[in-house]
C-alpha cells in the first residue's frame, strides 16, 4: 500500500488543488525522506518553481515544474498528502511542508518513513526500468506474455515485480489472479496464451474497479480529501482467509510467496501449471 489506484486516486484530488500554484516555501523536517539531490539543493531548486502539471508513473506522483524539473514522491507504505493552510498543526509524524502561493501547504506525513521525495531533471533516473501502465492501450497480452517468457519466478512474484508491469501490489496481484482462475505460484513461464490473456483483462477489470472504488483504505491510506476508499469492501480473496469464496463457496486459503502474504481459492484457482 498504496498500489496503482491509491496513487491515481490522490493524483486526481491534488490536480485542481496544485496546477499552476507557485512553491514559496520548502520545509524538510526528517532530511532522509530526500533521497536526490541533497535536501538543501532539493529545497532551493523547488522554492519559487510553478507546478505545470501531475502525473503518475507506477506508484510514483510526478510534479512537473516549469523549470524542467521533476519533483518524484514514491509514497511507499504509509506516505500520506494533504493540502492544509498556513496554520493547520501538524505532528511527529509530519516530514515536510511545502507552501504554496495560495496559502496553501502540501503537508507530507509518513508514520514508517519509507516514502522517498526526488528532484531530477531527466525522471527517468527514478522511474526509467518501470514496466508498462497496465491501464494504457498500449499494453497488450503479447507484452505480458513477452514479461514473464521463459521465467521460472511465481507469478505472483512476478505480478510484484514494477519492471514486469508497473504499480501493480500485494492486493491487486491477488484479485487479479483470482479472476483469472490462476494459482499464485504458477511459474510464470508455464502459463498458457489462455491464460495469460485472462490474466490481462483481469488485471485491467480489478484497477479500473478499484479505481472507481478510490482505492482500498485498512490501514494509512487516507487520499486528500480524506475520503476513504471503497474497494476493501468488495475484495474477492485478499485478507479473507477461510471465508467463502464468493464463486465456490470454498474456503479462501492463505500461503506466503516471496515472504508476502497471499490469498487464493483452491478450487478456482487450482494448482494445475
Amino acid at each position: 500500500m498504496p498500489e496503482l489506484p491509491e496513487v491515481e486516486t490522490v493524483r486526481r484530488e491534488l490536480v485542481p488543488l496544485l496546477t499552476s500554484r507557485r512553491i514559496t516555501r520548502v520545509e524538510i523536517y526528517w532530511h532522509r525522506l530526500i533521497d536526490r539531490p541533497a535536501p538543501e539543493i532539493f529545497v532551493q531548486h523547488l522554492v519559487g518553481t510553478s507546478i505545470t502539471a501531475l502525473r503518475r508513473r507506477g506508484k510514483y506522483l510526478i510534479f512537473d515544474l516549469d523549470s524542467g524539473e521533476h519533483w518524484l514522491i514514491h509514497l511507499r507504505m504509509t506516505g500520506q498528502i494533504y493540502v492544509r493552510q498556513a496554520q493547520a498543526p501538524i505532528d511527529a509524524h509530519t516530514h515536510a511542508r511545502v507552501y504554496l502561493d495560495d496559502g496553501g501547504v502540501i503537508h507530507y506525513r509518513d508514520q514508517r518513513k519509507f516514502g522517498r521525495f526526488y528532484l531530477v531533471r531527466d525522471e527517468d533516473q527514478v522511474v526509467g526500468d518501470l514496466g508498462p501502465e497496465p491501464l494504457s492501450e498500449d499494453w497488450q497480452p503479447e507484452d505480458l506474455a513477452e514479461r514473464i517468457r521463459g521465467r521460472r519466478a511465481r507469478i505472483k512474484t512476478l505480478l510484484l515485480d514494477q519492471r514486469v508491469v508497473a504499480g501493480l501490489g500485494n492486493i491487486y496481484a491477488d484479485e487479479a489472479l483470482f479472476l483469472a482462475r490462476i494459482h499464485p505460484a504458477c511459474e510464470g513461464g508455464r502459463l498458457t496464451e489462455a491464460q495469460v490473456r485472462r490474466l490481462h483483462r483481469a488485471i485491467r477489470q480489478v484497477l479500473l474497479e478499484a479505481l472507481r472504488a478510490r482505492g482500498s483504505t485498512m490501514s494509512t491510506y487516507i487520499p486528500p480529501s480524506e475520503r476513504r476508499g471503497e474497494y476493501q469492501q468488495q475484495r474477492r480473496v485478499y485478507r479473507r482467509k477461510g471465508q467463502p469464496c464468493p464463486v465456490c463457496g470454498t474456503p479462501i486459503e492463505h500461503m506466503k510467496l516471496s515472504g508476502r502474504s497471499t490469498y487464493f481459492c483452491p478450487r478456482c484457482q487450482p494448482f494445475s501449471c
